[in-house]
């Protein structure tokens, strides 16, 4: 298990102690998509879903994933989030919704995992909000695309 921090000597779980850690600005920033039928993409960008407002219920709903990722991800520290926004943009090409979550903090770890999170949950409110009229709409490419801040600095994909 050597290089993965959640793991002791022993291979067991365990939450990584940051108390050692210098407290600084972090940053992250993570995106994903939601492909869906052509019909499900002018019903949701043109506002006449029958759930309302799809879009601004999965912001809502990612800004809310994204507070709550520590009672989601069982090692994941509570951080004091000082700032989540979550952009959905219409992607005709996929046709689909481009998610991108952004989140900030000033603490001793990360906020990767709280913008993967905005983006899942978002990502699964726009399914549930739509799967009355299209089941086969898929999830895909949730990753991170920015990290800063912190002892390893500057991660940006590439």
């Amino acid at each position: 298990m050597s290089g993965l921090s959640h793991f002791d000597a022993k291979g067991d779980a365990h939450m990584v102690d940051v108390s050692d850690k210098a407290v600084t600005a972090r940053v992250a920033v993570a995106e994903g998509y939601i492909r869906m039928a052509r019909e499900t993409f002018d019903l949701i960008t043109e506002g006449r879903a029958k759930k309302g407002d799809v879009i601004g219920v999965a912001r809502l709903a990612g800004i809310m994933g994204a507070k709550k990722t520590p009672d989601l991800i069982p090692l994941c520290h509570p951080l004091p989030v000082t700032k989540v926004a979550v952009e959905l943009t219409p992607a005709p090409d996929l046709p689909g919704l481009r998610i991108e979550a952004t989140v900030k903090t000033t603490g001793q770890t990360g906020v990767e995992m709280e913008a993967l999170t905005a983006v899942s949950v978002a990502a699964l409110t726009v399914y549930d909000m739509a799967k009355a009229v299209d089941k086969a709409m898929e999830i895909t490419g949730i990753r991170v695309m920015l990290k800063d801040g912190g002892k390893s600095g500057r991660y940006e994909a590439s």
